[in-house]
């Protein structure tokens, strides 16, 4: 039997979406650089997004795991006199209030994994100054930058710090004696961003309009479908968009020859922002989970495999 529907989770379209070269050096490109071709596609190469590492204690030793959604390494470019850059990218459906020291947790594993490279080399005491042995590191050795965007999806604005010291309580007469770390942040929602790759373009204005809550909905609706017929919209954006929404849509129609109809995805978007409203409600008001199957299935006419669906979906959010 055909399988009738595909659960697009956001995290693993969003990270393939973003895989591709070019769209990668535009976003990073209008970020960084308000549009300016320094960062080149054919100059980008993947890095494992695996950060785990050991912070090692004179009295014992912690494990830190930690996977970053996409990092790439800039080869080539001399731009700003920085020969090699590594580019690292989180995607966020919700505001996470942690997310400074979130990113300089993933940045410190990106340099820890240089550092325990370069360190291999110098195993034994020859050729080394005393420093150089103990720090396992030579004065001149240098080790590549690394520049980590995030990019936010959520419906309202983002409400969380933008650095560390947003996080933290501190007195006014020690505030520059404390480090700060600040975050590189996309919000979706609403930006100036120079892109000049189309389906970049075509994705970020599909979800403005999305995620604008000033519209009515179906005014919302209508104006993403007639911008991707007008614009003749790729389907991968689509996808991306219905991904980064969280969006359950109809599989045979992504699959088949011929446009991808644009209402039959909207119309999903709709029934979900209904079928959250109801599962949210109903927990919130102490409704069993049968229940709450029940009223699914009645007021939206679906499936009990659907409604399940929608329960595991929105009964409980997390980041």
């Amino acid at each position: 039997m055909a399988k009738k529907a595909q659960d697009l989770r956001p995290d693993t379209v969003l990270k393939n979406y973003w895989s591709d070269n070019e769209q990668f050096a535009d976003i990073f490109n209008a970020v960084l650089f308000e549009g300016k071709q320094v960062i080149r596609p054919e100059e980008l190469e993947d890095v494992d997004t695996e950060e785990s590492s050991v912070l090692e204690h004179k009295d014992y030793a912690e494990s830190i795991r930690a996977s970053r959604d996409n990092i790439k390494v800039s080869k080539k470019s001399t731009a700003y006199g920085v020969e090699l850059v590594m580019l690292g990218m989180e995607s966020q459906r919700h505001v996470h209030y942690a997310m400074p020291m979130r990113v300089m947790g993933y940045d410190y594993g990106t340099y820890k994994k240089q550092y325990d490279s370069n360190a291999k080399k110098y195993q034994t005491v020859k050729g080394l100054e005393d420093d150089e042995y103990l720090s396992r590191m030579k004065k001149t050795d240098r080790f590549m930058p690394v520049i980590t965007m995030v990019v936010y999806y959520g419906e309202k604005p983002w409400d969380g710090a933008v650095s560390l010291h947003g996080m933290l309580n501190i007195p006014e007469e020690m505030r520059a004696f404390v480090n700060d770390y600040k975050l590189l942040l996309v919000e979706a929602r609403e930006n100036s961003l120079m892109l000049h790759n189309v389906k970049n373009v075509a994705f970020f204005n599909m979800m403005k309009l999305i995620l604008d809550k000033s519209l009515p909905r179906d005014e919302a609706r209508e104006k993403v479908i007639d911008y991707a017929r007008e614009h003749r919209v790729d389907k991968s954006v689509i996808m991306t968009v219905a991904g980064a929404t969280n969006c359950m849509i109809d599989y045979n129609a992504l699959t088949k020859k011929g446009d991808f109809d644009m209402c039959t995805l909207f119309e999903e978007i709709a029934k979900e922002n209904e079928a959250k409203g109801i599962v949210e409600t109903g927990f919130d008001f102490g409704l069993s989970e049968n229940d709450i199957l029940k009223r699914l299935q009645e007021k939206l006419n679906l499936s009990l495999q659907m409604a399940q669906e929608y329960v595991k979906m929105f009964g409980k959010q997390t980041v």
